[in-house]
């Protein structure tokens, strides 16, 4: 199945709980700090709630 590498690339700070805890859900802690999921519809929607803190690449299949 395909991933998606998910890199965290600006600050929560200022923005709603909840897309903070996304982004926490999502496993990322740190700025510029990848991740990969598995490409699915719960993962894509959490990507669209945060799609201006984040950066998404497709992930190289194994």
């Amino acid at each position: 199945m395909a991933t998606l590498r998910i890199t965290y690339r600006k600050s929560a700070i200022g923005y709603r709980q909840s897309q903070k805890d996304t982004i926490h859900k999502l496993g990322l802690r740190r700025l510029h700090q990848t991740v990969e999921h598995e490409d699915n519809p719960t993962v894509r929607g959490m990507i669209a709630t945060v799609s201006h803190l984040v950066h998404v690449t497709e992930g190289d299949e194994q």
